[in-house]
């Protein structure tokens, strides 16, 4: 069968999975209700981002199951995210599940076999790290989709050349995420749905997958600059919580992107497609550049690390007052 056709068939199938979930959530309750931290007003439908797992799963059935264990530590990690979606969970119940998932990644990505344990144990650490990021900066209309494609398209032009994952993954997934976008990334007020932390962890774990292959295969840490524009924000917000004292477990309104979309009411498609935009520019730079990556890598966060700073000293009276 041609792959159009099969491409074809599975994006008719995510479409039907989706709908048939949005029934679901209405039946079940399964909503976000607006709170003083919220960057929306009105109740909308929450874990549409479970397609992206269903995505995986599809993937799987059409083309093999290549990475079981990869596939048992996302459905762990989806599962325990939607029931906090749910019912709210403690955080260290949480993080222990995203170590147990990340362990089972790491075991198809062959990383326990290393003779040095303590880098493995840094790079589950890591991992952790970035679901947990991935899932703070998910908080307006867009962001998780515009993003996650922003990091999806360099993966797909990065693997015609290195060929470090099966290409198929790579855009079911795509596929999974542009129709996530059809009934997200709309203006304020205007979703059809959220991702929950179903959809934006579950996505950080999905992409995970292809970035750790591909920093095995060539050697090279600095394509974690496929993810920059999210590290500096998350990082650098974390910091700055911790100068003001806060308990950085608890939800907060102080990401950038934050202020952007409440304090300066920026629209939401907006914010996202910037941070989209920026992320773009960062990672064909990299593919761009064949040497000298670390030097580029360095100014990269040098330079994102200051606009993060001025824009923080600008604004964030706005949000304090």
């Amino acid at each position: 069968m041609h792959p159009c056709i099969i491409y074809s068939i599975i994006a008719v199938l995510l479409v039907v999975i989706e709908l048939l979930y949005f029934r679901l959530a209405k039946r079940l309750g399964i909503i976000d209700k607006p709170n003083k931290r919220s960057s929306h007003n009105s109740v909308v439908l929450l874990g549409g981002g479970i397609i992206f797992l269903i995505g995986v799963w599809v993937w799987s059935a059409f083309f093999g199951f290549l990475y079981p264990w990869f596939l048992i530590g996302l459905t762990l990690v989806c599962g325990i995210s939607l029931w906090d979606d749910i019912h709210s969970l403690p955080s260290y119940v949480r993080l222990i599940i995203h170590g147990i998932a990340v362990a089972f990644m790491m075991a198809d990505l062959h990383l326990w076999g290393l003779d040095r344990w303590w880098i493995a144990l840094l790079v589950l650490i890591l991992f952790v790290g970035i679901i947990n990021a991935y899932n703070f900066m998910d908080g307006i209309n867009g962001i998780t989709a515009s993003y996650s494609m922003s990091v999806l398209i360099p993966l797909i032009i990065i693997n015609q050349s290195l060929g470090f994952i099966e290409m198929s993954y790579l855009i079911v997934i795509s596929i999974a995420c542009l129709i996530f976008a059809f009934f997200n990334f709309r203006p304020k007020g205007k979703a059809i749905c959220f991702a929950g932390d179903v959809g934006s962890i579950g996505m950080a774990f999905i992409l995970l997958l292809p970035i750790g292959k591909l920093i095995l295969q060539t050697g090279d840490m600095t394509y974690i600059l496929l993810l920059a524009v999210y590290g500096v924000d998350t990082l650098l917000t974390i910091f700055h919580r911790i100068l003001l004292r806060e308990n950085i477990c608890q939800a907060h309104r102080k990401h950038v992107y934050q202020l952007m979309a409440n304090e300066l009411n920026i629209p939401h498609c907006i914010v996202s497609i910037a941070y989209m935009m920026i992320q773009l520019i960062v990672s064909f730079g990299l593919i761009l550049i064949s040497s000298n990556h670390w030097i580029y890598a360095l100014s990269t966060v040098v330079v994102l690390c200051t606009a993060y700073l001025i824009f923080i000293k600008r604004y964030y009276y706005l949000h304090k007052s």
